[in-house]
């Protein structure tokens, strides 16, 4: 968990540096830098082991590939998210106030990078979810098995199936969709934290 929350932050900076040069979203940079600084402290202060050599069932090229394309994943998903719970304050204040546009095109702006960081993250969340499976049948004899961590993974997969799906859909634009990518995002961050440290399962190494 420390070297991937290490590499972690640093996808969430390289997703946010590429999404500010297709969307207007420069006014998250302090936030984005924020949350990365906090997860390198979280991974420092609570996630740091010593270094030992790899168990059996982590000596494999699949490593590589599944923790990768998680990671990458789960930048992209991480800038969304961020994106959609600011989208989802300034609607929520626009209501409160009374107000009926969004002049500078904001709230917008935050509606199409949350959607487009989700279909971009989305095929390498699914690709990483199945190289995990190939993963788990070569380690473990079967592709599939409901372990805690597979089953979070799936969770969070079809959560945000139905948020692309709502976002397809006219009458689940804007707030409600909305909401979809940010309970994702929850589960996405429950298999991360919550799973590995408080759910025993095949997932869970010494250590953290």
């Amino acid at each position: 968990m420390y070297e991937f929350a290490l590499v972690g932050a640093a996808s969430i900076a390289v997703a946010f540096l590429v999404a500010r040069r297709r969307f207007p979203i420069d006014r998250l940079n302090v936030g984005v830098a924020g949350l990365a600084l906090v997860i390198l402290g979280f991974a420092v202060t609570v996630l740091y082991v010593p270094v030992d050599a790899l168990i059996p069932v982590l000596n494999s090229y699949w490593l590589a590939i599944h923790v990768a394309a998680a990671i990458v994943a789960g930048g992209a998903f991480t800038i969304s998210a961020i994106a959609s719970v600011v989208f989802l304050f300034r609607r929520w204040r626009e209501r409160r106030r009374g107000e009926a546009t969004d002049p500078a095109g904001m709230t917008a702006a935050l509606e199409r990078a949350a959607y487009g960081l989700v279909v971009f993250g989305f095929p390498i969340w699914t690709f990483a979810v199945l190289a995990g499976a190939v993963w788990a049948e070569a380690a473990w004899g079967r592709y599939w098995g409901w372990d805690p961590k597979e089953t979070w993974a799936f969770i969070t997969w079809v959560l945000y199936a139905a948020y692309l799906h709502a976002q397809a859909t006219a009458g689940w634009r804007g707030a409600r969709a909305n909401w979809f990518g940010v309970l994702g995002y929850a589960a996405f961050l429950f298999n991360f934290v919550g799973v590995n440290i408080w759910i025993p399962g095949l997932h869970s190494y010494a250590g953290v």
